[in-house]
C-alpha cells in the first residue's frame, strides 16, 4: 500500500524509513549482480575476463565477490540498521493510552470502547476512531481463523490468533481518514475485509465517544414516523437474532438504556450505523441506496458472506427497515 510511505504516527514513519533502506539495499544487490553480469558476458566475447596487465580473473572470484561478499555485506548492513530502528519503537503497553478492543471476524471487524461516562462498552463494527496525538494500545483478537490487523499508515501489522490476545500500540499524529486491511488471507471475502481509522482532534474524538454511548430513540408512530416505527418492527422480526440497536425505551425485556437487543452477536452492532463512511467492511460507501442494496441481497455484492437475503421482504417493508437504518446516527 502506498500508505506505508506517507506515515502519520511515530512508529509508522520509522517503518517507513526503514521500507525505504530496505528498497536501496535491495536495488544496490541488484545493481551490483547485474552489473557483474554485464561484464562477464562482455568479457566472454573478448576471450574471458582480464584483470589488471592482462591478467585473466578467475570465476569463482567473481562469484565469491559479487555472489557473496556484496550481498552478506549489505545485508548484514541493513540487518543492523533495522535492529537499531526497531529498538525505537514504541514499546507495546497499555500504560496510560486508551485503550481499544478490536475482535476479527469472517469479514468484518468489532470494534469496542469503554464508556468514559462508566456504562455499558460501546460497540460498533468496521470503523476506529482515535484522537491525535495520543498513546493508543489495541488489543486484538480472533473468534474463527487468523487474522492479520494492518493499516500501514499508522503502525505495522499484527496477527490475531483465536484464543490469544496481542497488543498493538500506536500514537497517530495527523488527523485524517486511514484504511485498514486484514493482511492474512483468512476466506473468500479476505480482500474486502477493510477497516477505516479516523483520526481526530481530541475535543472531536470525545464528542464522537459520548454520541457513540447514546442509545437510540424509539421512532414516533404519529404522522411522518409511521415508516420508522414499521423498520423497527422489522428489524426486530428479521434482524435481532444477529444485530443489535441500543434503544432509549428498552424492548424485549431490557430495560431503558439497558444492553444491547440481540440473540446471537452473529453480525455487527448497527446503533449507530448510519454515522458510519463505509457498509459491509469497505464494501459499499454508505450513501443513500446502499443500505437498501446491500439488505435486499449481501451475496451479490461480497460473495460468502453470512448474512442472508432478505428474499421474503417486500420493496415497500424493504424500503421502511432501509429507512428505519440510515437514521440510526
Amino acid at each position: 500500500m502506498d500508505a506505508v510511505f506517507a506515515p502519520a504516527s511515530a512508529d509508522a514513519a520509522i517503518i517507513s524509513q526503514m521500507a525505504w533502506v530496505l528498497i536501496a539495499g535491495a536495488a544496490l544487490i541488484f545493481g551490483g549482480v547485474m552489473l557483474l553480469l554485464g561484464l562477464s558476458l562482455r568479457r566472454r566475447g573478448q576471450g574471458g575476463a582480464a584483470g589488471a596487465g592482462g591478467r585473466v580473473l578467475r570465476p569463482g572470484l567473481w562469484i565469491v565477490g559479487g555472489g557473496v561478499l556484496l550481498p552478506v555485506a549489505v545485508l548484514s548492513a541493513l540487518m543492523a540498521y533495522n535492529v537499531v530502528r526497531s529498538a525505537q519503537l514504541d514499546p507495546q503497553t497499555s500504560r496510560g493510552a486508551l485503550l481499544v478492543s478490536v475482535t476479527a471476524r469472517m469479514w468484518w471487524w468489532e470494534v469496542r470502547y469503554s464508556d468514559p461516562s462508566g456504562g455499558a462498552d460501546i460497540v460498533l463494527a468496521n470503523e476506529l476512531h482515535l484522537p491525535a496525538d495520543r498513546p493508543v494500545y489495541l488489543a486484538l483478537t480472533s473468534t474463527d481463523v487468523i487474522h492479520s490487523f494492518w493499516v500501514p499508515a499508522l503502525a505495522g501489522k499484527m496477527d490475531m490468533v483465536p484464543g490469544r490476545m496481542t497488543g498493538l500500540s500506536l500514537r497517530p499524529v495527523k488527523t485524517g481518514v486511514y484504511r485498514g486491511q486484514c493482511a492474512e488471507y483468512c476466506g473468500i471475502q479476505h480482500a474486502r475485509m477493510a477497516l477505516h481509522v479516523v483520526v481526530e482532534p481530541p475535543a472531536a474524538f470525545s464528542a464522537w465517544l459520548a454520541q457513540q454511548a447514546r442509545p437510540q430513540p424509539l421512532p414516533a408512530v404519529g404522522e411522518g414516523g409511521a415508516p420508522l416505527a414499521l423498520g423497527r418492527e422489522l428489524f426486530l422480526q428479521h434482524c435481532a437474532a444477529c444485530h443489535a440497536v441500543r434503544t432509549a425505551g428498552g424492548a424485549a425485556g431490557l430495560a431503558p438504556g439497558a444492553g444491547p437487543l440481540q440473540l446471537s452477536g452473529a453480525g455487527p452492532d448497527l446503533t449507530h450505523v448510519a454515522s458510519r463512511l463505509y457498509l459491509a467492511a469497505g464494501t459499499l460507501r454508505n450513501e443513500p441506496g446502499a443500505m437498501a442494496a446491500w439488505i435486499a441481497d449481501p451475496n451479490a455484492h461480497k460473495a460468502g458472506v453470512r448474512m442472508p437475503a432478505a428474499s421474503g421482504v417486500d420493496p415497500e417493508s424493504l424500503r421502511a427497515l432501509a429507512a428505519y437504518l440510515e437514521q440510526l446516527k
